[in-house]
């Protein structure tokens, strides 16, 4: 089975896959350092920054050497710029539901359908609204329910944090992939790997905090090293899903990159930091185009 699929989820930065809850209340600060890559020749500048897609209030790290490259940069590049509400309802209605098919308690096997239901169930949700997701979805909304709870959220993640200081600085904002490409990632995951993940999920649902506050103390110290180890949890028991997830973006990411290395100018991407991390991490495939990026210290 898998290992938490919470984290790899927020590591990725799929933006979808966590939305806001309520905003806690404020907190007293506390100094992150995350880690910051750049790569350059003589005309072109890009910053690579990994993000945990949704945090708990007072981490600060919008500053230092981060908030230096930032403003440096004409163009703030994301994994994707969240779309209009009714895209993403027309999307997700095509994608995250099987309004034909068994109801999703049938696709599980048996010995995890009275935990899935217990699950909803303790969440006040309802059931009837699950049955007709794809285990994909299923899987996703309910592994955003236990960090929730603790407070995390998308509104203290980098990625809204940027786009605002981005609009008000009239930079260029634009995205990697599209609100619809990220969904037909997992929904063109094959049918076995998407109830795995949801059998996983409603396994790992008690330990999803704790493994969160793991991956995001290795983030604020700059620990990629930390970050890819727990994303390696998460990921290594379906190669199909790792690969979905990381290292066939991975690997388009890197040839952009080496495209847009071509234009003059200063560029700042912040994508999740698992993408940043471990053997099939950008800056490796960014090898394969003879570009180095270098760790900046700060």
């Amino acid at each position: 089975m898998f290992r938490p699929i919470t984290s790899a989820l927020a590591s990725l930065g799929l933006a979808f896959a966590l939305p806001a809850c309520a905003q806690p209340a404020p907190v007293a600060t506390q100094d992150a350092d995350p880690a910051l890559w750049v790569v350059r020749d003589k005309d072109t500048t890009i910053y690579l920054f990994g993000t945990i897609h949704v945090l708990r209030p007072g981490l600060t790290w919008f500053d230092e050497a981060v908030k230096k490259a930032f403003d440096r940069s004409g163009t703030l590049v994301l994994e994707m710029v969240e779309p209009d509400e009714d895209t993403q309802q027309r999307v997700v209605l095509a994608k995250a539901f099987d309004p034909a098919g068994a109801p999703l308690t049938q696709k599980l096997p048996p010995d995890k359908r009275a935990a899935f239901t217990k699950a909803i169930e303790d969440n006040k949700l309802s059931l009837a609204s699950f049955e007709r997701m794809q285990p994909w979805f299923a899987a996703i909304s309910l592994s955003v329910l236990p960090v929730q709870k603790l407070g995390y959220d998308a509104r203290n993640g980098p990625e809204g944090i940027l786009t605002r200081a981005a609009k008000a600085q009239k930079k260029q904002l634009m995205g990697l992939e599209t609100f619809e490409g990220q969904m037909s990632i997992f929904d063109g995951l094959s049918q076995k790997a998407q109830v795995d993940l949801l059998s996983s999920t409603i396994d790992e649902l008690p330990k999803a905090g704790e493994t969160m506050s793991r991956m995001v103390d290795d983030w604020s110290k700059g620990n990629p090293d930390g970050l890819a180890a727990t994303m390696n949890e998460g990921l290594k028991d379906s190669p199909e899903v790792a690969k979905a997830l990381l290292v066939d973006r991975n690997a388009k990411w890197a040839s952009w990159i080496a495209e847009r290395m071509r234009t003059p100018g200063r560029v700042f991407i912040a994508v999740g930091a698992g993408h940043l991390a471990g053997p099939e991490s950008v800056q490796k495939q960014l090898g394969k185009y003879r570009l180095k990026a270098v760790r900046v210290k700060y």
